[in-house]
């Protein structure tokens, strides 16, 4: 018995010439509840919502406007609900709809809450139906279509694997539908292999235009959290299919040998930092290789407005991301005790900034891009 977190996008939902969005939520819901009944937990993460509310409108192009796009989605929300209600109710499957935004999993307490939530509804056989709450936060259009979600939905209840449901059937070296000499790339083993493929499509060059970058990003969050990725073509009821019956996708990402754990994963991945601290050599040694605190005598630096127990970047002498933490005291305080020159800073009176139970060390593979 296996926990699966399954995300598919919109792209698939997509209504289109002799196929509408109940169409392939009907195919999508055949698989899943097979799975369901062979014992397996399954979290859907979906998108369509906004979709669905052009659909509904009559609206030739999706809105350009934050407001547009919210108010799109809370039209599309319930039709897409109920889409997946009929398709799982005749196979004797209850659904229950999830909705989440970034703070939801940014704030520690909510985070534990979302988490026994959802593994309640798994006890009792309820699928959870996950999407983004649109009518109330931009957050998905920066997430890029529910990746990012899916990989901390997968974090958050302790998944076995991701499997990300795409419009191609694997990841290339290139774009495959404008690169004739585009290889396929059936297995990642290691997770500085992701970071080298996120730097090669961060430029758009690579896979940009096919939401590519959005699904690597989600695979290194998973990975680094011990959780295999599977990239499954979505046009494919078989190929889902396939991969719940213990197969693979048509790109397998490893998971990481040294996963994080669940409070690290939260820390590293669910907490948008607001600040960041600059700190010595001295500190830098203590911090990474003694597991020490990180002491206010260590700092050099304070950069953005921050509270107390929110989470900031520990940058080294380099300006290069070391760790990531809550920290214990705000910025303004932080930047008064520094400015303090006449009373001298020393370790044993020093106080803790950054607990070292509250801080998790960043290494290159699991960095995040600067946001």
């Amino acid at each position: 018995m296996k926990l699966r977190v399954v995300k598919v996008g919109t792209s698939l939902l997509r209504e289109r010439p002799g196929a509408t969005t109940a169409d392939a939520i009907e195919r999508l819901a055949s698989s899943l509840a097979k799975s369901i009944h062979n014992g397996d937990r399954v979290v859907l993460v979906t998108s369509g919502a906004v979709g669905l509310g052009c659909q509904r409108l009559g609206m030739p192009h999706r809105p350009t406007s934050v407001a547009g796009l919210q108010a799109a989605a809370a039209i599309g929300q319930g039709h897409l609900m109920s889409l997946y209600e009929k398709a799982l109710s005749h196979r004797s499957i209850p659904v229950a709809q999830v909705l989440l935004t970034r703070s939801d999993l940014a704030d520690r307490r909510s985070y534990h809450n979302a988490s026994a939530t959802l593994h309640q509804l798994l006890q009792w056989g309820v699928l959870p139906v996950v999407n983004e709450n649109d009518t109330v936060s931009s957050a998905e259009l920066r997430f890029g279509d529910n990746d990012t979600l899916s990989a901390l939905v997968a974090a958050a209840v302790g998944a076995d694997e991701l499997i990300l449901l795409t419009d191609v059937d694997r990841l290339y070296t290139a774009d495959p539908r404008s690169d004739s000499a585009a290889t396929p790339i059936t297995d990642v083993l290691h997770p500085s292999e992701i970071a080298e493929l996120e730097e090669g499509a961060g430029d758009g060059g690579r896979w940009g235009t096919g939401g590519m970058t959005t699904k690597l990003a989600a695979a290194r969050i998973a990975t680094a959290s011990g959780i295999t990725v599977h990239l499954g073509d979505g046009r494919n009821p078989e190929g889902l299919r396939q991969i719940l019956l213990g197969g693979r996708g048509g790109t397998v990402f490893h998971p990481h040998p040294e996963p994080l754990g669940n409070r690290k994963s939260w820390l590293v991945h669910a907490l948008q930092p607001t600040g960041s601290l600059s700190i010595d050599s001295g500190a830098c040694r203590a911090v990474t290789q003694r597991g020490a605190s990180l002491l206010l005598v260590g700092i050099t630096a304070v950069e953005g407005q921050f509270s107390v127990n929110q989470a900031v970047r520990v940058l080294d002498p380099d300006g290069l991301e070391i760790a990531r933490g809550l920290t214990s005291i705000d910025s303004e305080q932080l930047v008064f005790r520094l400015n303090q020159a006449s009373k001298p800073r020393t370790i044993g009176g020093s106080p803790v900034v950054i607990h070292r139970d509250a801080m998790v060390l960043i290494t290159p593979t699991i960095r995040q891009p600067a946001s």
